[in-house]
């Protein structure tokens, strides 16, 4: 069938003149193109293909045709077609007259023209501005000639109305996605502005610019750049800024800003250059109110490096700032009898009375440039102090110290304080051992001293501290190796002469160093957290020993020492009970000894503990006594079986009225509280006979013996007539 020219403009002019059409509607306009070509045509089938905008995937949008379901479909991937693409680009259309044989089909050949049995067909580019969108698609299937050239000419035009929809729906996406846009942007809440950088007019402002900065866009709107308030309050800023974007460089910055009314706010800022198609520049600058985001930030960086109860920085920013300094001096400071302080007189107290050091911290270091204090502990400040000279530095830490000392009034209490310098030259051993680790043992050196609590770090000290590091060391594999051995010293009853128990020692057999006293590695031993392990493995090799001793009838009491970290630990009390079923040592044979001090860390805590133990059957004994803070309300409610005068007090009973005073004091104090009395370190005749004429109860000391191995002591008790053998 052919066509006439009334039915070819018809035609034209169903399609042209269609609400699809009109609407830029292209699926529905190639729906109704393909009808009225193969109504008005003599083809089998017509199609429209769309191609991707690279012009690798294509695939149908409309068809119509008595054939339309093809046994096999066109090729989806355009890029196995370059030649069927390249003969479209250079004559927008293939008029195949027979289409099996057309060498300009011939990609389409074996898979989509013979399997569907198409004669002749005629392909026709729809074309955009030289780009082609999409192909118009007519099949014969019988033998019928070549395509006339009405028959071509009006594929074209149909052609071409599709590529005007599509143009239109293009162009109705194009305005709606600007003005969607557009309304998007004046609805934000973040300042949006486009720079013309040729001219540096500002050629567009959306509403959240008067919000923020207070500034109608009518005076901003094709005013040069300079008007704005970043240029007029931070020239130079931006002036530098102008300059990276016009280097093509992206600017992402934070500015202060004020306000016409005076009020500041922060501003966040993101600009970068783009090109237009006609070639012009321009600049994009969003921007956003950041003051609070600022606020929150600082708030929160306060908090991350500052201590909350004192305001001083916190221990990881002290850190920090020592990580950076690599002169001057790092002082750190202890308050000395803080946690007792803590305890009587409860944390609210305490807390106090750290915000008042605090304040006299600060304080001092406003008097020198470029200091800094930090709470580096729950009782420890640091500072960091410039480069002195060495006379500077002696009159700044004394007078540290002397205002540090001072009373402090809390309420209507006055509080003496008693602190502990150290002080590290930082460039001194920055090298070697970090300052903080310097500081650190230093300051247990000035926490010992009886007077002046200050301590300057020296390479005697450092020395200390790597014989302590390499005691530590061997400490783990004297653990695991067995190289301890308890030596036993004797009590001896000073009423009826006889000796009654014994107090085990430990002694370490060092492979290089040889027999070692317990004042040499316990204090290590403690500070590390080894003295778990070492008291776990005393108590149980004095546990054995009493048993020995049981099972041969040697009717001795077994002193053992225990200390804090073991007491508070946690687990004495199941270890006691285990040791006591598994032995089945007679009661009060076993007696536990602690220092005075170390009881006093956590009252209520020892209190329960000691009478748990006692509830076990086993004696409780106060070492050391005299030395620490206990009193009488105290030792009452502890169930305590003995006390042990310090040695400090025996050891010159002959020369000082006072010790004797003190010891007569004691010894009255354990008589009225009806608790044993033990003195130690008894060294001659004249001390005995002052104790026993005072009623004290034992005394242990070298004028008895020594600490001695078991073999050596299971000897002096049996060569001995007055021990008591069964």
């Amino acid at each position: 069938m052919g066509v006439n020219r009334g039915q070819y403009w018809r035609l034209l002019e169903s399609l042209t003149n269609s609400t699809a059409k009109q609407q830029g509607d292209f699926a529905g306009t190639a729906d109704l193109a393909t009808k009225l070509l193969c109504e008005h045509l003599y083809i089998d089938r017509a199609s429209v293909w769309s191609w991707s905008k690279d012009q690798h995937i294509q695939f149908e949008t409309a068809s119509f045709g008595a054939s339309a379901k093809q046994k096999t479909v066109r090729p989806s991937n355009l890029l196995s077609l370059p030649n069927y693409i390249t003969e479209l680009h250079n004559h927008l259309h293939i008029a195949a007259a027979d289409a099996a044989v057309d060498e300009r089909l011939a990609e389409l050949h074996n898979d989509y023209i013979l399997p569907n049995n198409i004669k002749s067909s005629l392909e026709v580019a729809v074309r955009i501005n030289g780009h082609i969108e999409g192909v118009l698609s007519l099949e014969r299937h019988a033998e019928s000639g070549p395509w006339s050239d009405t028959e071509v000419h009006l594929a074209c035009q149909v052609a071409d109305q599709l590529a005007l929809t599509r143009a239109t729906s293009d162009a109705y996406y194009k305005d709606e996605m600007l003005t969607l846009f557009q309304s998007a942007i004046e609805k934000s809440a973040q300042i949006t502005l486009l720079i013309n950088l040729h001219t540096e007019a500002i050629e567009y402002v959306n509403a959240a610019h008067e919000v923020i900065t207070g500034i109608p866009r009518e005076k901003l709107l094709g005013r040069n750049i300079k008007e704005l308030a970043f240029f007029r309050q931070t020239p130079e800023v931006a002036q530098e800024v102008l300059n990276k974007l016009c280097r093509g460089e992206v600017v992402r910055n934070e500015i202060l800003l004020q306000r016409k009314n005076g009020e500041q706010f922060w501003l966040k800022f993101y600009a970068s250059q783009f090109e237009t198609r006609r070639g012009n520049r321009y600049v994009l600058v969003t921007a956003e109110d950041h003051t609070d985001a600022r606020y929150h930030q600082t708030e929160l960086e306060h908090l991350a490096w500052h201590c909350n109860l004192t305001g001083l920085y916190n221990r990881t920013y002290f850190n920090r700032m020592l990580e950076r300094t690599t002169s001057g001096y790092l002082l750190l400071v202890n308050l000395v009898g803080f946690k007792r302080y803590n305890d009587t007189y409860g944390h609210s107290k305490g807390d106090d009375l750290l915000v008042e050091i605090g304040r006299r911290l600060r304080h001092f270091c406003a008097l020198y440039s470029g200091a800094e204090t930090a709470r580096v502990g729950n009782d420890e400040f640091g500072l960091l102090l410039p480069e002195l000279t060495q006379e500077d530095l002696q009159y700044c830490y004394s007078r540290l110290y002397q205002q540090l000392s001072m009373p402090i009034s809390l309420g209507r209490e006055s509080v003496d304080v008693r602190p502990a310098i150290a002080i590290v030259a930082i460039d001194e051993v920055a090298e070697t051992v970090a300052p903080l680790t310097c500081a650190d043992i230093a300051l247990q050196y000035a926490k010992k001293k009886q007077g002046t609590a200050i301590q300057i770090f020296n390479s005697t000290l450092l020395k200390a501290f790597k014989d302590d590091a390499e005691i530590e060391r061997d400490l783990n594999v004297a653990i695991r190796g067995r190289q301890f051995e308890l030596y036993y010293q004797p009590l001896k009853d000073l009423q009826s002469q006889t000796y009654i128990g014994a107090e085990a020692l430990i002694r370490w057999h060092h492979p290089k160093r040889g027999i070692m006293y317990p004042g040499a590695f316990i204090d290590i031993a403690e500070q590390t957290g080894l003295i778990n392990s070492i008291g776990s493995w005393v108590l149980e090799a004095a546990c054995k020993q009493l048993y020995l001793w049981q099972h041969r009838n040697i009717e001795m009491s077994m002193h053992v020492n225990v200390s804090a970290r073991q007491f508070f630990g946690g687990n004495l009390y199941e270890q006691v009970w285990d040791l006591l079923t598994r032995y089945r040592l007679k009661p009060k044979t076993l007696i536990l000894e602690i220092t005075e001090t170390e009881l006093m860390e956590d009252i209520r805590y020892a209190t329960n503990l000691c009478q748990e133990l006692a509830d076990l059957g086993v004696g409780l004994a106060i070492d050391d006594f005299g030395t620490g803070y206990s009193s009488m309300r105290y030792l009452k409610q502890f169930p305590i079986s003995k006390l042990k005068i310090d040695r400090s007090f025996i050891s010159d009973l002959n020369i000082s009225r006072q010790s004797r005073e003190i010891v007569s004091a004691i010894i009255a104090m354990a008589k009225a509280l009806n608790i044993s009395l033990t003195a130690e370190g008894v060294e001659t005749q004249e001390q005995e006979q002052f104790l026993a004429d005072n009623l004290c109860h034992q005394a242990q000391g070298f004028l008895y013996s020594p600490a001695l191995r078991e073999a050596d002591f299971a000897r002096f008790i049996t060569a001995d007539s007055s021990v008591l053998l069964h």
